[in-house]
């Protein structure tokens, strides 16, 4: 009944990981068991492969860094979404649908490629539902917080390329919400709350 892959997407500053957290909040207490993950990032592996990224420092090229995103991932998908997949709804912080907006349409990587290596990892493995924060241009880099890495440097004609990357993946996918994010928050989280009521049939 309950046990799902619910995805958050967006760029940076979309709100995201701040609806992912107020639908984790609600899951608790409606008792309904979860685990949340962020990515790059989970389980304590894939936490330093985060940090080697996103190091402000860091010079790594784009293709290093799409394989340590799909590193981090493989660890997240063999600790923590495999053995809970049956068991638990799991809520991610970005997931397939962030690499190829951002490594494809973002730096130019091949599609194929990184599909290719997506399905050596995860096989036919897709989320059931996906969240995406929607961010209208001129508010583009203006909601980022948190410590700052080496995407924050990236130019808003680079996260206006990703975002249209987002909606041209999900433009197909029939499981999905756009949630625009210059509305008041208290808005989309009911928005968001109704739908996974929804999704996971909770009487609200």
């Amino acid at each position: 009944m309950y046990k799902k892959i619910i995805v958050f997407e967006g760029i940076d500053g979309s709100g995201k990981t701040f609806h992912l957290n107020e639908v984790a909040k609600y899951l608790s207490k409606k008792k309904i068991k979860f685990i949340k993950i962020r990515e790059p990032g989970g389980t304590k592996n894939s936490e330093v492969i985060r940090n080697i990224i996103l190091n402000k420092k860091s010079t790594f090229k784009k293709k290093t860094d799409l394989l340590l995103y799909l590193a981090a991932r493989n660890e997240n998908y063999e600790n923590l979404i495999k053995p809970y997949l049956n068991r638990k709804v799991i809520l991610i912080d970005r997931f397939i649908d962030s690499t190829i907006a951002y490594q494809h349409y973002g730096f130019k990587i091949n599609k194929r490629v990184i599909k290719e290596l997506n399905n050596f990892i995860l096989g036919n493995l897709k989320p059931n539902f996906t969240f995406f924060h929607y961010v209208p241009i001129k508010r583009i880099k203006k909601n980022i917080s948190g410590k700052k890495n080496k995407y924050d440097s990236f130019s808003k004609n680079f996260y206006n390329k990703v975002q249209n990357g987002f909606l041209n993946i999900l433009k197909k996918n029939k499981n999905k919400l756009l949630i625009d994010s210059s509305k008041n928050k208290k808005y989309n989280i009911e928005l968001i709350k109704n739908r996974i009521n929804k999704i996971l049939n909770i009487n609200g």
